[in-house]
């Protein structure tokens, strides 16, 4: 009996992508067996529509979520919008001047850093396998901008969560957080692209290996966290899968009975 159709939602950095950047053999063969099977696939992750293009077109999908729920494209078509407003993020730059934070603005083309040269900055965008942005004091004008990466470490974000309740803080290295629009998520760009497609909660699967997929699995029927993932995700996750180069994108979709 052929199985109904679900949504799959695979995260990039640590989960489709191994720590060497790459796409193991057997996720790729994965995806295409998901695809072939009636399934729709669709990437979920922070990295901004130009940072994942060449994961969507070496994979052949047509829909992700990027910038962690903020901008969410289906074939083609933007289905949902939801940039930083304009004041908050006026406030969050002269803070972190003030305090020598460095910050990395993004709208869906490319990105642009407070700071001609950072080397956190430069250590953290290299683990994406991202050069260094450049410098242009009049990046943020006129310009919608849907993420902000702030370079800070753990113990200096205290003041940044205090102060600025109009943003929503996700740490997704140890020297850098991602900042969104309050009440932002990667559960809200899914819950958009599941409505527009005609999927229920239950008919959605998720697959991720850091703190910016928390709300994602709470949303999803089921979620499996990569054997990297930390403790807290793991705890939330339906399944614990292996890493993503110990082929934990294909184990974990056998254990949901998908392949």
């Amino acid at each position: 009996m052929a199985q109904s159709p679900k949504l799959i939602f695979f995260d990039i950095d640590g989960t489709l992508l191994d720590r060497h950047n790459r796409i193991p053999a057997s996720a790729k063969q994965a995806v295409l067996a998901l695809k072939e099977a009636g399934h729709v696939v669709a990437l979920a992750s922070g990295r901004s529509p130009f940072m994942l293009e060449q994961v969507r077109l070496e994979l052949e999908l047509e829909s992700y979520v990027s910038f962690n729920g903020q901008y969410v494209m289906h074939q083609g078509e933007l289905i949902h919008s939801n940039p930083i407003r304009s004041d908050a993020l006026n406030q969050l730059s002269a803070f972190a001047e003030l305090s020598g934070h460095p910050l990395v603005y993004l709208d869906h083309s490319q990105m642009s850093c407070s700071q001609k040269y950072h080397a956190h900055v430069d250590l953290c965008l290299t683990s994406l396998g991202v050069t260094h942005p450049g410098y242009d004091k009049s990046f943020c004008t006129n310009r919608l901008i849907y993420q902000t990466m702030l370079f800070c470490s753990s113990e200096e974000e205290t003041v940044y969560r205090d102060r600025f309740r109009e943003l929503h803080f996700v740490r997704w290295h140890p020297l850098s957080m991602d900042v969104l629009p309050a009440g932002g998520s990667k559960a809200e760009g899914v819950s958009r692209l599941a409505d527009r497609l005609g999927f229920s909660p239950e008919q959605v699967y998720a697959f991720g290996d850091n703190f910016n997929d928390m709300e994602m699995f709470r949303y999803a029927g089921c979620s499996i966290a990569m054997g990297n993932a930390p403790h807290p995700l793991q705890q939330l996750a339906s399944h614990v899968t292996a890493n993503a180069e110990q082929d934990g994108i294909w184990h974990g979709l056998k254990w949901a009975g998908l392949l």
